[in-house]
């Protein structure tokens, strides 16, 4: 099961949005729940700047296992969601295929269980978002936010 916490390791997208804010982007962290339908309701913090914005969204689950979809009812977009490959325990590798008045978007987000991840983890999310059309420039791994700051505390 996809359920619990989660951080965002690693995001990659060829939206305006993060082109515009890409250097001031966090690791943020996410929370997923089970809904008795089998649908997931999704918690998630965007990095927004310097700081994390929480969200709440549904995602309803399609006919093909690992698949959902959502709509945003602030921007009318629709997004096709695809867990691409978890281990559950630590890792999640999730394309969404956005699709706008404005045209379409891509997103890869990795997951992970800790704030660490393994080398090869975001080895593989680099190259499956490459495999995906995105470039070395919207490929980003996220900054850790918070006190630790890489002081060791």
């Amino acid at each position: 099961q996809l359920t619990g916490r989660w951080y965002s390791i690693g995001l990659a997208s060829n939206s305006n949005w993060f082109k515009e804010k890409r250097h001031l982007m966090k690791m943020c962290t996410t929370i997923i729940s089970a809904t008795a339908d089998g649908n997931l309701e999704v918690t998630s913090t965007y990095p927004k700047g310097d700081q994390c914005v929480t969200r709440n969204s549904l995602y309803t689950k399609m006919e093909q296992p690992g698949r959902f979809s959502y709509t945003s009812p602030r921007w009318g977009s629709k997004h096709d969601i695809r867990v691409v490959e978890t281990n559950y325990e630590e890792y999640a590798l999730v394309a969404t295929q956005i699709s706008k008045s404005t045209g379409p978007s891509t997103m890869v987000l990795l997951y992970s269980r800790t704030k660490e991840l393994s080398p090869e983890r975001l080895e593989r999310f680099t190259q499956f978002s490459r495999e995906q059309g995105l470039t070395d420039n919207e490929i980003l791994i996220l900054p850790q936010t918070g006190e630790a700051g890489g002081t060791g505390r």
